[in-house]
């Protein structure tokens, strides 16, 4: 190349410079760079270009690693990964889990349903959590931050799910036996290697819970509500259950089981290695309306048992007392069926008929019927008896009468006259009243079965929606205080037929004066308001109930020849003219003798 092509080139490339100096395309608008297609080679570019500028602002990798190594120190592996949730289902129960500390997540009852009509949902993943925390070189660890990884086996009618931790230096695992039908999961945790990587302390197994509104009376629900427990000493004991207000327990003693317990529902974790010890609450939280109570378990593991293996169990559901005895010792204390003797009726008569006849029939309002039947013919003997008794009463009316006239103005005279007059045609005044005091357990062990059966939950009956809850005809646009703002027709029902029972049996003609024959009758009008808002299926039972005993009455009456009872009272009184008074009759005439002297002292002083 000579001197002059070499100062050509040099020009050339001095114009091609001032060139694009001076006239380049100007660069494209943001409209332009979106609808204009990159190559793929550029969108790549870009694409780095862009992950460099992201990466400037995000902490590096390495740097969430360092944090997460120092929170979790040998566990920091398992932090990284997202959440996974599987769902497997029985014949009962929908169960969610979740790989975050390989636990039950939530628990859907496939066959109820909450008051609106929704699957009822015993443990809902919003307001529900179970953390397990362990001592790691000084750092509190909950298993619920690091993820599992998850097996699902299955062998006969069982399903196993089979959550894994593992680092290869130490595992955790936990195992679930899910059978084909039923309300109990089994729970195992097994673990390799731990005392590498753990402090050998307690391990807390915590379980925060609020439970679901499932009824639509939320104050019942309220009040049948609270946290139930069972140690191992074979002592069982509760929360008050009806308190509204902050309740707590510290337990000292190893805990085999403890229950978050609704109405008809129950939410529990069973250990066949007891707890060391424990810490129990519960609130009620007035602004929430969808949950009946905010409950709460803080339990012990021993540090020993945890590394060996626990063998556990969970109980997800319905508070049925076949259901109930056979998961754990006293875990039939989940339904109310009363106290003292109460629960001796209902579980040996009350339940047993009710389950019988549950076998073939489907209709829960004919079953009430022929539990009331079957009923009334067990007390059939008792209820005879308290008949004759009343009709010996109103055979002796005249002769009262007379004794009234007599020393109407003396009281004490007249109940001691009266009492002359029973010893001698041979009538005791109590004989009435026993079989009556006889009857109370099984009316009153109704009045905690039928509000608490779960299998009326949801059974309508003629006008009633669900026999578990009230029958409302009438729904006021105000509330009448201790009666409600609605008419429940069976309670309704149940107070007329009981007032005409009582007017039909003619016993407080003789037997039944002044106050107390005001007070039989006010009874019902009572229970009138104090039944209004309770289960439709008791007040149907005392309805039906009162009916049937009106039939007794009429039958009896007719059976009973009142003529002849009395012809047999004044014989009794010929033969009884002279004879001595009882121990019992003596001591009674002495009684009341000494009370008709001290009223008269009394009277003296004034």
């Amino acid at each position: 190349m000579d001197r002059n092509q070499f100062i050509g080139l040099i020009l050339m490339f001095a114009l091609l410079a001032v060139y694009f100096t001076w006239f380049a395309p100007a660069p494209p608008t943001p409209e332009e760079t979106v609808n204009q297609k990159e190559p793929a080679a550029d969108r790549t570019a870009s694409s780095r270009a862009a992950d460099v500028r992201t990466k400037a602002v995000e902490p590096s990798d390495s740097l969430i690693a360092v944090e997460n190594f120092i929170k979790y120190g040998a566990f920091a592996f398992a932090v990284e990964d997202q959440e996974e949730t599987q769902k497997i289902e029985n014949e009962d129960l929908i169960i969610t889990f979740s790989s975050r500390g390989g636990r039950i997540k939530e628990v859907v009852l496939k066959n109820h349903r909450d008051y609106t009509g929704n699957p009822f949902k015993l443990v809902d993943a919003s307001k529900s959590q179970i953390n397990v925390i362990m001592d790691h070189q000084g750092k509190k660890i909950n298993l619920n931050d690091l993820n599992y990884s998850f097996i699902k086996n299955k062998a006969g009618d069982t399903t196993q799910v089979i959550y894994t931790l593992s680092n290869g230096s130490f595992s955790i695992r936990h195992i679930y036996n899910i059978s084909k039908k039923g309300f109990q999961i089994g729970f195992k945790t097994q673990s390799d290697n731990l005392n590498s990587v753990l402090n050998p302390t307690a391990i807390t197994y915590q379980w925060n819970h609020a439970l679901n509104r499932a009824e639509r009376t939320l104050e019942d629900s309220r009040r049948n509500a609270n946290v139930r427990y069972y140690l191992a000493n074979d002592e069982y004991d509760e929360l008050p259950e009806t308190s509204d207000d902050f309740e707590e327990e510290t337990l000292g003693s190893q805990i085999h089981w403890v229950s978050f317990k609704q109405k008809f529902f129950s939410a529990a974790i069973i250990s066949e290695k007891p707890f060391n010890s424990g810490y129990i609450n519960q609130k009620v939280d007035f602004s929430d309306s969808s949950s009946i109570k905010y409950m709460s378990m803080n339990l012990a593991i021993p540090y020993s048992d945890f590394v060996s293996g626990l063998d556990m169990k969970y109980y997800f559901g319905t508070n049925k007392y076949n259901i109930l005895k056979e998961v754990a010792p006293e875990f039939e204390e989940n339904l109310d069926i009363g106290w003292g003797p109460l629960p001796v009726v209902n579980k040996f008569l009350i339940i047993p008929i009710f389950n019988f006849l549950q076998g073939f029939m489907s209709n829960y309002g004919l079953i009430i019927v022929v539990i009331v039947i079957i009923i009334r013919l067990i007390l059939s003997p008792l209820t005879y008896k308290s008949h004759m008794s009343m009709a010996k009463m109103r055979a002796m009316k005249p002769e009262l009468d007379e004794l009234k006239e007599k020393h109407g103005k003396d009281m004490q005279k007249m109940q001691q006259e009266q009492m002359n007059l029973y010893r001698q045609v041979g009538i005791n005044p109590l004989s009435g009243c026993i079989p009556v005091l006889l009857q109370m357990p099984i009316l009153f062990s109704l009045f905690f079965f039928f509000p608490n059966a779960v299998e009326l939950r949801g059974e309508s009956f003629l006008w009633a929606h669900d026999l578990s809850t009230y029958d409302s005809i009438l729904n006021l646009p105000f509330e009448i205080p201790f009666y409600g703002d609605h008419v429940s027709l069976f309670t309704l029902l149940m107070t007329l037929s009981t007032i005409a029972t009582i007017w039909s049996n003619g016993q407080v003609s003789a037997s039944m004066q002044g106050p107390m024959k005001t007070l039989q009758y006010i009874m019902p009008i009572m229970m009138l308001f104090f039944l209004n808002n309770y289960a439709s299926g008791l007040t149907f039972y005392y309805f039906i109930s009162n009916m049937v005993t009106f039939g007794q009455t009429v039958l009896f009456r007719k059976l009973i020849d009142e003529d002849k009872i009395h012809q047999a009272l004044q014989e009794n009184k010929k033969k009884n003219a002279g004879k001595k008074k009882s121990k019992f009759q003596q001591r009674l005439e002495d009684a009341m003798k000494a009370n008709q002297e001290a009223q008269r002292n009394k009277k003296r002083k004034k």
